[in-house]
């Protein structure tokens, strides 16, 4: 199964103020230059209906909704983290297996769970749903298919709150009229040179020899194309066990350019991280900040450093390094502040085993 959340960034926004529910949200990454600087990370599909898009600039976005009441927001990444938390907390509980692979999005494995009856899968996908909309409020789409690339073309198949089940013998049916664009791994370019080669859907992608298309695209993408547009994927569902990075907010007192004021409450968020990762006996290479603003822009910054650590006063000095810099570029005054540490490895046997984690997301959210 790939579970994709609907509109993720603005869906979160409606969850934490319900009165903006029906109307249409605008989730911005603002430049900072000026009110209306910036592009649209992702919006829910009301403003869709009025034609905002992601990677619309502000000013645009804001004419397509120039007479009804919308509402325009600044993104908040450690807001979006800690509920994609929850969500995935959620999920795992669910999965043979379980993959992550962005702050709205994960595999689950389920065939031994189902006994690999995909009508059995379709009932636990919705099962699912029901549970991530009683517990945090939030729909999702899901598609079900025997691998993961024909499950993630899928999730896209019905959305919003869609669910799609495509069983062994019904991937050519289903993937062969679609465009070729809906292919994972074709992007804009990909997509005008197969044009321009008569590939207009996968169908025809699939009728093309494997050698023609070596010829092309290089003996590694060319064999993808070739076992891709006919359904054929071998990539596992790789469990990870552990969340992508740890993070906290908090609102200061007051509105502040201060960065003393500023640390005393990052070094209490710098502590409550600690708290977590001596619990699960993890190190960081990762630190990242957030800053949001008097004038509702919002920044970040991050530093990876050169080793693992579990240093809680390495974490609170690279924090005060990264706010300092900000502080000297920015001259607003901070309203809330957020600690994010990432980059994890974990004690095992007495040796330090690395994970590989993603990065969140930051726009263009289906």
């Amino acid at each position: 199964m790939l579970v994709d959340l609907d509109y993720f960034f603005a869906q979160a926004e409606e969850i934490r103020n319900p009165a903006i529910r029906g109307k249409p949200v605008v989730v911005c990454v603002y430049s900072g230059r000026s009110e209306d600087s910036g592009a649209v990370s992702t919006s829910n599909y009301v403003a869709r209906g009025y034609g905002v898009k992601s990677g619309m600039p502000i000013i645009q976005a804001k004419r397509k909704l120039e007479n009804v009441e919308a509402v325009f927001l600044p993104v908040d990444h450690v807001y979006y983290d800690r509920v994609s938390e929850k969500v995935m907390d959620v999920l795992r509980s669910y999965a043979d297996r379980f993959e992550q692979v962005g702050v709205d999005e994960a595999f689950a494995e389920a065939t031994q769970r189902t006994d690999g009856d995909f009508e059995k899968a379709r009932g636990l996908a919705q099962v699912m749903k029901d549970k991530l909309k009683a517990q945090l409020s939030l729909s999702c789409s899901i598609g079900v298919g025997p691998n993961k690339l024909v499950s993630k073309v899928a999730a896209d198949e019905q959305k919003p709150d869609g669910l799609t089940v495509i069983k062994p013998d019904q991937v050519e049916q289903f993937l062969f009229p679609l465009p070729i664009r809906r292919l994972i791994g074709v992007g804009v370019k990909t997509e005008e040179r197969m044009h321009n080669m008569g590939i207009n859907t996968i169908g025809d992608l699939a009728k093309l020899d494997v050698q023609r298309l070596i010829d092309v695209f290089g003996r590694k993408l060319g064999t993808y194309f070739h076992n891709a547009s006919r359904g054929l994927d071998d990539d596992p569902v790789e469990e990870s066990g552990e969340a992508e990075s740890f993070s906290r907010i908090a609102t200061l007192k007051q509105d502040s350019h201060d960065l003393g004021l500023i640390l005393e409450k990052t070094d209490q968020l710098c502590e409550e991280i600690h708290n977590t990762l001596v619990q699960q006996k993890l190190s960081f290479k990762a630190v990242g900040i957030v800053a949001f603003m008097k004038d509702l822009t919002v920044y970040s910054r991050s530093k990876t450093l050169q080793n693992q650590t579990d240093d809680v006063e390495i974490m609170k000095q690279t924090v005060e390094e990264l706010f300092a810099k900000l502080l000297s570029e920015v001259q607003f005054d901070v309203r809330r502040v957020g600690v994010k540490v990432s980059g994890f490895a974990k004690e095992q046997r007495g040796q330090k085993k690395l994970t590989s984690f993603l990065e969140p997301a930051e726009g263009g959210q289906p």
